[in-house]
């Protein structure tokens, strides 16, 4: 048995395994022990493919990383009134979140205590100015309300966003899925214009 999970064994389903065990037991928390106990394979088959954890780490959070920044560079996020854009910004990340929720799930716990960790914290802050700017220049287009402070407001979406990681389980359906971006824009954009 353990030879046939080695032969159908990749470095994305490792990468797959590592994810949820950090979820599950926190980074600092996991040992090389328990990914391989996980996994299925020994630890010197772990490291033919990987140097350590840190690396396994590095690759999951780039993923979520990399899906986030991605929704920068699609159109609908480059062209068009900055609300329209940020409003567009808005849904695709509740989308990424829920389409990579362990991935995310994992970006949102890192805390800074390995060099992989603030390379990630400092990718964060970079993602979040950006949308931040976006929300700026809405609020100077006259799109949203002015009187309420570009960091709080980008703060209290990026909560309501990030907050899904607590309590989120998707069905499989993908109903679910939409409702749950369409409430966030609704809930987001309602105060941040001033509607209702």
């Amino acid at each position: 048995m353990t030879t046939a999970k080695r032969d159908t064994y990749t470095p994305d389903s490792l990468l797959s395994v590592a994810v949820q065990v950090f979820n599950e037991r926190g980074y600092d928390g996991t040992s090389m022990e328990h990914l391989s106990r996980a996994a299925g394979i020994s630890k010197s088959s772990i490291y033919h493919h990987v140097t350590g954890k840190e690396e396994l780490l590095r690759r999951a959070v780039s993923r979520a990383l990399d899906r986030l920044f991605a929704i920068l560079d699609e159109e609908h996020a480059r062209v068009g009134r900055a609300s329209a854009r940020l409003e567009y910004v808005v849904r695709r990340m509740v989308e990424v979140l829920i389409a990579e929720l362990p991935y995310v799930t994992l970006l949102l716990r890192v805390r800074g205590n390995t060099g992989t960790e603030r390379w990630a914290l400092e990718r964060r802050r970079e993602f979040d100015h950006r949308v931040a700017e976006l929300l700026t220049a809405a609020a100077a287009d006259g799109d949203i309300r002015g009187d309420v402070e570009v960091r709080l407001a980008t703060r209290l979406v990026f909560g309501m966003i990030n907050s899904l990681v607590e309590w989120y389980r998707p069905d499989g359906r993908g109903t679910a899925e939409r409702e749950v971006a369409d409430a966030v824009v609704r809930l987001a954009f309602t105060g941040l214009r001033g509607d209702g």
